[in-house]
């Protein structure tokens, strides 16, 4: 996440009570009055540098707000304190408002103090302190960004074990692993039926990133359609796909699901943020392909899709190379151009993704005679002439 520039280095082995009492602060607020400072005591403490003009830190703040009550609410000893970067006491207050942790009063020059102690140069910003209440772990927004409360207690130790859990699952071949979450063993249809995960194994699956808001998805989408019922059609071609959504809400993940055949990891799983973050998924749509034993054959089904279709199945590189090798034949055995009495002018030999043959009207791939003068394409099945 982008925060707007105002980086964490060490600062002073001091417990964070100790630096507020240095600092002739006597009390933190809560959303109820004060509170002592050793309220903190036996708890992991954070520093949350935000402010309400910043954009992203108002992005930001709900999410920190529901991982610090699923913390809260699991037992967790974790305490956030507010440390203003609001430029007078409306703006800060305003801004606490959202927030079911605790704060530092309001005081510019204090403020700044404890900025400069830290040595925050960007907001937002999330300082955990070491469990020990001194050491300073570095900023946590990206790590709480990837793995929302599984970062807890943010330390380098936890992103090392949270990184390595993510690895396993990635080269590990297990679609129990990837597809299933605690609590859930099921993906779902569109008619909300609920599909175990062990009946995908040894399957051929396509985890399908993709969201309602998106034209280029919507577009990929009914090409994916297309390959998807002719292979799940077809006689011992076991193949699935899983739509990963990337929507906004509830109401476009529905919209979105109501126009695919597949399944789907239901919309309040958070095994879509984590398939997404696994997989680093940049740009949407993306379809992710993984061969019957479970391991990655290809994070760029986008385009063998949109080049092969159906065709490509299983999608492995020497399917791919025995494709090209025959497209090659095919184009090989076809005149370079050609002139028919349909179309007034020379036509060549073009190789298309898909185009429609404007005689027969129907969608061919592949291979098309153009026209350079004009948007004219025919089939060479509907060929009468060649030169």
């Amino acid at each position: 996440m982008a925060g707007d520039d105002i980086g964490v280095e060490c600062a002073d082995s001091n417990d964070i009570g100790t630096v507020l009492a240095s600092e002739g602060i006597d009390f933190l607020l809560s959303g109820e009055g004060k509170v002592p400072l050793s309220s903190t005591e036996g708890k992991t403490v954070c520093l949350f540098f935000s402010a309400n003009w910043c954009r992203p830190c108002r992005t930001f703040t709900p999410q920190l707000v529901q991982i610090y009550n699923s913390l809260i609410k699991t037992g967790r000893m974790i305490e956030i304190i507010f440390v203003s970067f609001d430029r007078d006491e409306t703006g800060f207050v305003e801004h606490f408002k959202s927030m079911p942790w605790l704060a530092v009063p309001f005081n510019v020059d204090l403020h700044r103090r404890l900025i400069e102690r830290y040595h925050v140069d960007r907001i937002p910003s999330f300082i955990p302190l070491g469990l020990d209440g001194k050491s300073i772990e570095e900023d946590a927004i990206e790590f709480i960004e990837d793995y929302a409360a599984s970062a807890f207690p943010f330390t380098r130790q936890r992103k090392e074990e949270l990184k390595a859990m993510d690895n396993a699952k990635l080269h590990g071949g297990k679609v129990e692993q990837l597809l299933t979450n605690e609590g859930r063993n099921h993906v779902i249809s569109r008619a909300g039926r609920e599909v175990l995960v062990t009946e995908l194994v040894g399957k051929t699956i396509g985890l399908y990133f993709a969201a309602h808001w998106c034209p280029p998805c919507r577009a990929f989408t009914a090409q994916l359609t297309e390959a998807y019922n002719k292979l799940v059609a077809a006689p011992n071609q076991s193949f699935e796909i899983i739509f990963v959504s990337t929507d906004r809400d509830w109401q476009e993940f529905n919209q979105s699901l109501s126009n695919m055949p597949w399944l789907a990891i239901p919309y309040e799983d958070k095994a879509r943020q984590d398939l997404c973050r696994i997989f680093d998924i940049k740009g949407i749509p993306a379809l992710v392909l993984l061969g019957s034993d479970g391991k990655t054959i290809s994070t760029n089904g986008r385009a063998i899709i949109s080049s092969y279709g159906a065709m490509a199945f299983p999608f492995t590189e020497s399917r791919t190379t025995e494709i090209e090798a025959a497209l090659k034949e095919e184009g090989d055995a076809l005149p370079r151009q050609v002139k028919d009495p349909k179309h007034e002018h020379v036509l060549k030999l073009d190789r298309a993704k898909a185009y429609v043959c404007d005689y027969c009207k129907k969608t061919g791939r592949f291979w098309a005679f153009s026209c350079d003068v004009c948007n004219y394409d025919l089939h060479p099945t509907c060929l009468e002439e060649k030169l």
